[in-house]
């Protein structure tokens, strides 16, 4: 019998991330109706958190880590964030849409547990504020800056059906894991 290691992206597809070439990952997310739909929400957030926990058991995110719900096969506007500062509070998007952006930016790598095994350089504002629901319907307007403003802008991305090499400078192409010198190192 012979074993063949899996590839970081196998291993995420095995917990259940849908993976780069699922059609469901290029479809908007629909919006909830809250709080008629908070009980909904609610299932979903969880859903999210048990996949994020075994994501954990399978890397160890050093820039923090984010889920959407599209990528386990939720076509639901619900992602949550857990920020890689110790002691940070878990974040919570529903219908989060970005209303303002700083025009500072900076290029950095970023990856994606649905295509697991590579890393691209992807500009993007330095801040962002972003608007979302809480589960009783309210609206929250939310800044976000440097790396959470990144993990945010990701996985928005997310609920609106683009990947982050849709968002790469003209001409970049993304690297092999392999190649990828970032690991294990928080936000430059």
């Amino acid at each position: 019998m012979v074993s063949k290691e899996l590839t970081p992206a196998h291993r995420m597809a095995a917990i259940g991330i849908l993976q780069r070439d699922d059609p469901a990952l290029r479809t908007p997310a629909r919006l909830f109706d809250l709080p008629r739909e908070a009980a909904e929400a609610r299932q979903i957030i969880d859903r999210i958190r048990r996949s994020m926990d075994l994501v954990a058991r399978a890397h160890v995110f050093a820039k923090g880590v984010g889920l959407a719900a599209p990528q386990i096969g939720l076509d639901r506007a619900a992602a949550v964030i857990r920020p890689a500062e110790p002691g940070a509070s878990e974040i919570v998007l529903l219908n989060p849409r970005v209303v303002d952006q700083s025009r500072r930016r900076d290029v950095q790598y970023e990856g994606c547990m649905s295509f697991f095994d590579v890393r691209g350089r992807v500009d993007r504002p330095l801040s962002v504020e972003v608007e979302h629901r809480r589960l009783d319907g309210g609206l929250v307007i939310t800044r976000f800056t440097g790396g959470l403003a990144r993990h945010a802008g990701h996985e928005i991305d997310h609920l609106e059906g683009r990947f982050y090499t849709d968002r790469m400078p003209a001409g970049d192409e993304v690297i092999p894991l392999s190649q990828y010198r970032g690991s294990g190192r928080p936000w430059g």
